[in-house]
């Protein structure tokens, strides 16, 4: 399970270290409002998706609450199905769904998840609340 934090689950972003803080300052910013998962982590660690209205708690490095978002969509796709318009949500710069795509496909497979073309992504959309 996911920790949760006054009630919350907590959102960890990316992997701990400069990547989490980039993208939680991302999200404090407002730039970022979308996130992409693979539902074998929610498998893995025993959680359903997260359902709009849902607040979740956007943690640090160590499970600190760096502050609250809302949920307000969640989508389930193949890899090769993410819409563009999802990815730019993601606001981490990527200039086309192709560029979106490889810099995932290279996340997953440094963390040990790789993905193919069928695996099936959760896009969660937020906003800072």
């Amino acid at each position: 399970m996911w920790p949760r934090i006054d009630g919350l689950r907590s959102l960890a972003l990316g992997t701990p270290g400069e990547l989490r803080a980039r993208l939680n300052s991302l999200v404090l910013a407002g730039a970022k409002t979308a996130t992409a998962g693979l539902t074998d982590e929610y498998a893995e660690e025993g959680e359903e998706l997260e359902h709009v209205g849902e607040r979740l708690a956007l943690v640090d490095d160590h499970d600190a609450p760096v502050g609250v978002v809302e949920v307000t969509g969640v989508d389930v796709v193949r890899f090769a199905d993410v819409p563009w318009d999802f990815a730019r949500a993601e606001g981490e710069g990527d200039r086309s769904i192709e560029e979106w795509r490889a810099g995932h496909a290279a996340y997953w497979a440094r963390v040990g998840t790789p993905v193919t073309d069928d695996s099936r992504i959760v896009c969660v959309r937020f906003r800072l609340g």
